[in-house]
């Protein structure tokens, strides 16, 4: 990316305008950043004129257009579009040389990098849904080569919907999949299985569904303090007392082994979809000397 001088405002393109780019662009508005400083690219004539009016961003059903003056280019397309998108972003890609931040789920940097000029930044993103939000949390990786200016206007953008994380590599996104993007699904079971077990015992349907969700939302905020979760916990389970009397029961039904065992399952579902994306990826046109090369 071109060298920021101090003081400059950075732009952000959005390519695609779906909910998580919405939420991200909400995000930065609430941070203060000025709705001229974003675009987006956006086919869909509804949205673009929802973007507008709702967030007063420019919106553009001109990929290229929108990200022509950018100095990160935020990829939120599905990911069999991503291949198309990036290639026809490749003149702003060369000119410009912004940071792409790829939020299409299950595509790796190096089936990313097919599509984009060599030396292109790229940097993945796994963001979960409660980011609609504002309430979530961003698994983020980049490569060694990304600079400590690039990995900061990715950050701007990645805390915009919540908080983020920056991973050891890319592989650890797998694991981010299966625990915080697939995460939220694990809890609305536990709340729902819950509500259902207290309306056998005697409450209502209503009561019982109102304080598993509120249970929930309140043992999230929670968890959220400075304790770690085994503290708190425990500061919830009293010796010989009804949490115990509880938890003594999913200790002995293997819970600890279950909850494993699925976020193992979820991780290697994660690394097949990724596997089976990247083959899936519309192939370099011929000629692209561009698309080969690695990040």
């Amino acid at each position: 990316m071109r060298p920021m001088q101090s003081g400059q405002a950075s732009t952000i393109a959005f390519i695609g305008g779906g909910n998580m780019a919405r939420a991200l662009i909400a995000g930065l508005l609430r941070q203060g950043l000025p709705p001229r400083q974003i675009s987006v690219g956006e086919p869909a004539v509804d949205v673009r004129a929802a973007l507008q009016r709702e967030c007063g961003v420019a919106a553009s059903a001109d990929n290229a257009a929108a990200a022509g003056n950018a100095d990160l280019v935020v990829l939120a397309v599905k990911p069999q579009h991503a291949g198309s998108a990036l290639r026809a972003l490749r003149a702003a890609l060369l000119q410009r040389q912004p940071v792409v931040l790829s939020i299409a789920a299950g595509l790796r940097l190096a089936d990313l990098a097919r599509a984009c000029p060599p030396g292109t930044a790229l940097v993945r993103a796994m963001p979960n849904r409660p980011a609609l939000l504002g309430a979530g949390v961003t698994g983020l990786y980049a490569p060694p080569s990304v600079t400590a200016a690039q990995r900061a206007l990715v950050e701007l953008v990645a805390t915009a919907a919540g908080r983020a994380v920056w991973l050891r590599n890319e592989a650890e996104l797998d694991i981010v999949t299966a625990l915080s993007g697939s995460g939220p699904a694990y809890f609305f079971l536990l709340a729902e299985q819950m509500a259902q077990a207290a309306e056998r015992l005697g409450l209502t349907r209503a009561t019982a569904a109102l304080l598993a969700a509120e249970t929930l939302h309140g043992a999230g905020m929670l968890a959220r303090q400075e304790l770690p979760l085994a503290e708190q916990r425990a500061a919830v389970t009293s010796s010989g007392g009804t949490t115990e009397a509880a938890l003594r029961v999913l200790e002995a039904g293997g819970f600890d082994a279950l909850i494993a065992s699925a976020l193992q399952a979820a991780s290697a579902r994660s690394r097949q979809l990724a596997d089976m994306l990247g083959a899936q990826l519309e192939p370099p046109q011929a000629g692209d000397a561009h698309s080969t090369t690695p990040p």
